[in-house]
């Protein structure tokens, strides 16, 4: 994920929405739709965020059931080998959050600008 421009290369806004104590969005799932997109595949996806196949897969199961409809199908494995896409849901729900967290990081620039201001000085590679 490419952080928005109004935010320099060590800070940024990481947002989690929380519908109620069982259905959130936050980065992590986020992350998860997009390299399943680009995989075709949960197992893959999760390997490249350092995620074990079951939590990739539970990640999965927990954002199907909270939404009306699933975010991501998919299909077993065989001869031709299994495989995941995002549903158009999936593709909608991954595009708004995007745009959520660009809006909310330019909205936001000059309140985090004077919040970092307010740091000690971090040091270089942290």
């Amino acid at each position: 994920m490419s952080e928005p421009s109004s935010l320099n290369d060590t800070t940024r806004l990481r947002i989690r929405v929380v519908f109620d104590d069982d259905a959130m969005l936050g980065p992590g799932k986020a992350d998860l739709l997009e390299r399943i997109r680009e995989t075709g595949s949960i197992a893959a996806a999760g390997r490249t965020m350092s995620m074990s196949y079951k939590r990739a897969w539970s990640l999965v199961e927990e954002m199907n059931a909270v939404f009306r409809d699933p975010l991501v199908v998919s299909t077993r494995g065989g001869r031709k080998g299994g495989g995941a896409r995002l549903t158009e849901s999936g593709e909608a729900i991954l595009t708004h959050y995007r745009k959520l967290e660009e809006i909310a990081a330019e909205a936001g620039a000059a309140r985090i600008g004077l919040i970092k201001s307010m740091l000690k000085d971090i040091p270089e590679g942290k």
